[in-house]
């Protein structure tokens, strides 16, 4: 067994780099072309990981959505839903989201350990909270993914998840999707916050596809010495 997942991280974004905009309403960045692409490229996967902010904010359910996608997956021996995983500090999240009612795989919350003993509690039969240490940290989640089976993890934000994975040099693939406008508001959140990345002018990312969506465009990179 590796000792973590192969990491594919997937984000759309407008031009100028924001993942929505300072509005009540959620920004649409992609298209239900692109959607689609997306729950394929789900269907594919072991394993869905979002942060709690974005659990907090989307209230995703994150399910192939396909029919038949669903049923490929049963007949390769796989569930017809990805196990769901989220990371939380604070404990903050609320058990009535879809994240932990909608979907019959398990849902894995990984908390530090002053936060998973009461946030467990909380969550009983609803998800399994892991304590991931003092403080919580990736490498002991993507170890814990791989010991439970999950060889393709989806990572799919929001900012702070995608800087965490990316400054850990813990990614393998990114799947970018550029969307034809900018935002432009500084208070907007962005593709990724401030840090120091592995991903840099003298180790740079390459360029595997490049890829037309209508107006659209998907940009998927391989990261470091990104696995197959």
């Amino acid at each position: 067994m590796s000792e973590r997942p192969y990491v594919l991280l997937s984000c759309a974004m407008s031009a100028d780099g924001y993942i929505d905009d300072a509005t009540p309403e959620r920004l649409r960045l992609s298209s239900t072309a692109d959607w689609d692409r997306v729950d394929a490229v789900r269907a594919g996967c072991d394993a869905i990981l979002v942060g709690a902010g974005t659990v907090r904010a989307d209230d995703p359910r994150l399910l192939v959505r396909s029919a038949a996608r669903r049923e490929q997956r049963v007949a390769r021996g796989l569930p017809p839903d990805l196990t769901k995983v989220t990371l939380t500090w604070s404990g903050d999240l609320d058990p009535g989201a879809r994240f932990f009612t909608t979907g019959g795989s398990p849902k894995l919350v990984y908390a530090p350990t002053g936060t998973a003993g009461g946030l467990a509690a909380r969550l009983s039969g609803l998800a399994e909270v892991v304590d991931a240490g003092d403080p919580l940290a990736l490498a002991a989640v993507l170890g814990d993914l791989a010991a439970r089976g999950v060889r393709r993890l989806m990572v799919e934000g929001g900012g702070g998840i995608h800087t965490l994975f990316l400054t850990a040099d813990a990614v393998d693939e990114l799947q970018l999707v550029v969307a034809p406008f900018f935002v432009g508001d500084p208070s907007a959140p962005r593709f990724v916050r401030s840090g120091v990345f592995p991903q840099s002018p003298a180790r740079p990312m390459r360029l595997q596809e490049a890829t037309r969506i209508g107006d659209l465009a998907l940009l998927r990179y391989l990261v470091g010495r990104a696995r197959g």
